[in-house]
Order: structure tokens, then sequence, then C-alpha cells
């Protein structure tokens, strides 16, 4: 039998038409055969008017337990208005908070950013099999967990999409559908562009990095549990239809996969640019690729202060790229001088931890570096990936060093 999971954020139960519309989805599918289990998120903004209450009446004195307890409450309210609209559509249902026997997802006890316990989880996930066998629908708490010692936790940012993603892993479901206020994943924002189209289908990676990129449609963290043989979509609420195309989510999550130091196998020379006030200059960045491309030499980096640019070259290329830039900037004014710095080793960190916004994360990259005496020539970063240039004859010990700190 199909099994589907389906969450539902807090838009998409943004009111009571709405929270209507979607039990009927769920009572639609059920009634094709499928077992359903709903994941719902808090009414909309009712969390943020949650801490705003209690901000207002309590200030700064809240411990992170009572917090998650008070942040909790739009969920319970959520989950226990969602099962009672299915019930009132003729089928059998059970809302599941963390205060119910049966609540499946455990935690440490770190109350705001709880870290899931998964053996504990998959084993508990038991329970809502055996209500789903029995022919009632679970209605499932988001962003929310449950502590060593029965108390409340919360998952932290984009809870209800962990929940989801975690709950169709641990039941081997057919199906995770994500219903929010958008058709899907677009080209981009359709907000900000009308023209934005709506994607058939993305792979994890893709989204993974659109996502940490600032895409709010997918919390990055849920990703985690996308099991490769269940499938995933984004859906709109509008259709009030579970089975809508909306975009599909293709391939497996494979975190050891996405998490590697890499060291480059050729060498890097930079060229630096100088000028007064070059960061102010319109066009700079399209003058240097497109004079470098006019001779088919990849950039693969290039860093800007106050008045230089640097470019990252390979080496074989570097003499050309000197001379094509050199010429550069005899004829425009805006450069005054450049310069051909030593060779260097490029090491690429890349790691989905980063997206942790844990602080330090340069500082662990760094470190071991320092201590080494290793000088670091230029660093990058985004929010998946650490690129670091070292001295050419450092390369090597530098990368090892880093593969020691992503371990």
């Amino acid at each position: 039998m199909d099994l589907i999971v389906a969450k539902f954020g807090g838009t998409s139960v943004g009111d009571g038409s709405r929270i209507r519309k979607a039990a009927q989805s769920v009572v639609n599918e059920y009634m094709k055969g499928k077992q359903v289990v709903v994941v719902v998120s808090a009414v909309n903004k009712t969390t943020d008017e949650l801490i705003g209450l209690s901000n207002d009446a309590i200030g700064g004195g809240l411990t992170d337990r009572q917090k998650a307890e008070i942040m909790a409450m739009g969920e319970l309210t959520s989950a226990r208005l969602f099962s009672a609209t299915v019930e009132s559509l003729g089928v059998k249902s059970e809302f599941i908070d963390p205060y119910n026997e049966l609540w499946p997802i455990i935690t440490d006890s770190n109350a705001l950013e709880a870290k899931i316990d998964f053996s504990t989880t998959d084993e508990k996930i038991k329970g809502i099999e055996n209500l789903l066998n029995q022919g009632i629908i679970p209605v499932v708490c988001g962003f929310l967990g449950k502590g060593p010692s029965g108390e409340i936790t919360t998952l932290g940012r984009g809870g209800s999409d962990v929940s989801a993603f975690l709950i169709g892993h641990c039941l081997n479901a057919s199906e995770v559908v994500i219903v929010t206020d958008v058709d899907g994943v677009m080209s981009t924002d359709p907000n900000k562009i009308e023209e934005a189209e709506l994607l058939d289908e993305i792979s994890v990676e893709e989204m993974w990095d659109l996502a940490t990129h600032g895409a709010q449609v997918l919390h990055p963290h849920a990703l985690k549990y996308k099991d490769p043989l269940i499938s995933a979509k984004i859906i709109n609420f509008a259709h009030g239809d579970l089975s809508t195309k909306g975009t599909r989510i293709t391939g497996p999550f494979e975190g050891d996969m996405m998490k590697s130091v890499v060291l480059y196998k050729n060498p890097i020379s930079l060229i630096a640019l100088v000028g007064d006030g070059m960061l102010k200059k319109v066009g700079l960045l399209a003058k240097i690729t497109t004079c470098l491309a006019s001779d088919n030499i990849n950039v693969f980096g290039i860093s800007a202060g106050q008045n230089s640019m640097t470019v990252f070259v390979e080496k074989a290329d570097s003499q050309k790229a000197y001379h094509l830039l050199h010429s550069l900037v005899i004829e425009d004014d805006v450069f005054s001088s450049l310069s051909l710095a030593n060779d260097t080793s490029m090491i690429t960190v890349v790691s989905p931890d980063f997206t942790d916004e844990t602080p330090g994360i340069i500082s662990k990259i760094t470190e071991p570096l320092r201590k080494n005496h290793i000088n670091i020539v230029e660093i990058s970063s985004s929010q998946t990936a650490i690129v670091v240039f070292v001295d050419l004859e450092d390369g090597k010990k530098a990368y090892e060093l880093l593969e020691e700190v992503l371990e």
C-alpha cells in the first residue's frame, strides 16, 4: 500500500478554510486506498506571535526550556485542529504530540536546536505504523521533539520539513509531499521576477545549494533525510490536491559524498590588479573576465578589495593572462598597475554542516594551518564551501590537516 507523508506549512493552514481544504486533500488520498501521515506546522505567524507575546510579558528572562514549550503551542494547536477536521470529513484521525506515548521523534536535551536520536526514533515509529494499519490518519506536530526526560524540544529552523523527511525515511514512505504557498521550485523568486518559471524537477544537490543560499521553499537540513527510494515533491496548497505535479526532488542526499577536501591538481597563480577606488567602479569585473575569456583562460576565482582585484588562474595560463591583463591596465585609466604573485595550492573544503551557522567554522579551518606555520594567501567562503589558497610548497601538508578537520 502506498504511504504518503504530507507536510503542511504555516501558510497552507493559515485559516479555517485552508485547514479544511488541506484536510480534504488528505482524505481524498485516503479514499484512493493510500495511507497518509500528516505533519503540520503552526498556523501562519503563530510562533512569531507567541515569541513576541512572551518577550513583551517576560523580556529576556525565559529559559530555553520555557521558550521551547511556548513555541510548541502553535503546533500543538494546529495538529488538534487538523485532526478534528479530518474526522469531520468522516475518516478516523489522531493527533500526535510530544505528550502522546506514540510520539516518535526523540532528541537530545537541547531545547531549541535539538539533535535527533535516529535509532530511537526509528524504533518509536512503529507506533505510527500501528495507527496506519488500523485505518487511522496520524497528524503529527512538525518542528517538535521529545528529550530524554520527556521534555519538549524544538528542531530549529525548518524543523517541520525535517520532521516530514525523517518520518518518511523511518516509515519507508512512497512519497513525501511538502505543501507550501508556491507551485514548487521556480527559476527564481516570482515575487521579484514575474517571468520566473516552474521547474519540473531538481536534484537534491541543486536543492541543497539553492536552499543554503536563501530560497525559502525548503530547509536544507531536511534533505539529510531524503531517502533515495522515496519520491519527494513541493506543491502549492491552493490546488487542494496532493497528487498535483509541483516540482519533484530527485536523488538521495549522500552526506559523505557531499563532504570533501580537494587539493586541486595544478598550481594556481594569483594576478593582482590595483587602482584607486576600484570597488566603486562599474563594469571592472566584466572587463577582466572578458579579457581572459577572449583567450579561453578559465578564472578559478576573483577577490575584490577597495583598491584591488585578485584573479586566480592556472599556472599554465598565468603568463598569457598576465600579459593580457597588462594590456587592459595600459588601456584603462581605472587600473594603475598589476603584479603576478607566487604560485599557490588551492584546497576546497565542502560540507553540508557549514549551513548550521555554528560560530567559528572559519577558525576551525584556519587554526591548524596557523599552528603548523602555513601561510594563507587567500581564503573565500560560501554557505557550503571554503576555498583556501596557500603557498605551493605547503599544499600537501595543508590538505592533510584540513582532511583531519573535516573528519
